[in-house]
């Protein structure tokens, strides 16, 4: 259903995370380098398949090509989310480099995707910067807006600011290769610290301290990610029959009753009449919505279709419709 990509410097007990959390059995060692190629694994976490993929530990230098980084943070692209694992008695160290690296390639860690509308336009006779800013801006102002698409050889083009951003956000808004991904910075070896600094660590934002060892705060790290992943499950219920429990769909936050519906089959949405709706997103039981109401966890959903005479008079509408136009 989702991803989760696993970085961290050699040694950090990546592979071991993956066999305690996984049925995976990843090769663990006393030296670096044990993990060479990305090992997947799969939890089954409140009726979701989470990938877990352990990649091979990264260098100083990884993005520039050293230790095959390259290849390495090219996967955690594609992922959901990035968990990396820290060791806990060198993480004032370690977690600066990890940040720069993947900083470097483009990846941008708990941070939101820029409030800025940016359209690159044909050159023509005329060329010219639309540029509008619905904010007041500490960091940037049309001139060097202007400055900087000029230096990327844009001289057509239309920018719309909505909110106080840095030159820095920016330039990534006009690469547009940037990858905004959710992080969770994992402490291990919490077994071998002082109490004082666990607590130091643990009370960091976005951190968790675990210990593979004595399999500490393993299912907190568990919840984290789903917390961090916002995920959504529906369960779908058949007339006259209790919802199904088992096989729940899996969206993310925001999923609304029209995805559903197209996740079932693509045929459904043209059927659909309405959907009646359990649980918090509904203001009753047995609510009757449409296809644009928004699901919430654990929701249970049924889908009323149109009947046989329902879509013969919606399809003499649409031709009637059509007609008209074509008279026009």
């Amino acid at each position: 259903d989702v991803r989760v990509a696993l970085i961290g410097f050699p040694s950090a007990g990546k592979s071991t995370l993956l066999s305690k959390v996984t049925k995976t059995q990843s090769e663990c060692a006393a030296y670096e380098f044990t993990t060479l190629t990305c090992i997947p694994g799969v939890i089954n976490y409140k009726g979701t398949e989470i990938q877990l993929l352990d990649l091979p530990g990264i260098v100083e230098g990884a993005s520039e090509g050293r230790g095959r980084g390259k290849q390495v943070i090219a996967t955690a692209r594609t992922s959901d989310l990035i968990l990396l694992l820290i060791d806990a008695s060198k993480a004032e160290h370690h977690r600066p480099i990890l940040e720069m690296e993947l900083e470097n390639v483009g990846i941008r860690l708990n941070k939101k995707k820029p409030g800025v509308y940016f359209k690159k336009k044909a050159h023509g006779s005329t060329n010219t910067i639309a540029y509008t800013a619905t904010c007041k801006l500490t960091h940037l102002d049309e001139k060097l807006v202007k400055d900087i698409l000029h230096d990327y050889k844009i001289h057509n083009a239309e920018v719309v600011i909505r909110e106080d951003i840095t030159v820095d956000e920016f330039i990534d808004v006009v690469e547009g290769n940037r990858a905004y991904l959710p992080c969770i910075y994992a402490y291990s070896k919490a077994d071998q610290n002082t109490l004082e600094e666990v607590d130091r660590l643990a009370r960091l934002p976005h951190s968790v301290v675990i210990s593979c060892h004595w399999d500490l705060n393993l299912d907190g790290l568990l919840d984290t990610m789903w917390e961090y992943l916002d995920l959504v499950r529906v369960y779908t219920k058949k007339k006259g029959n209790p919802p199904d429990f088992e096989n729940p769909f899996i969206m993310r936050g925001g999923g609304t009753v029209e995805q559903v519906c197209l996740r079932i089959h693509k045929d459904m949405l043209n059927k659909f009449r309405y959907a009646l709706v359990w649980g918090t997103s509904a203001k009753h039981a047995s609510q009757c919505v449409g296809k644009e109401h928004v699901l919430d966890d654990e929701d249970v959903i049924q889908i009323v279709v149109k009947t046989g005479n329902q879509l013969e008079s919606d399809r003499y509408k649409l031709e009637k419709e059509m007609k008209s136009v074509v008279k026009k």
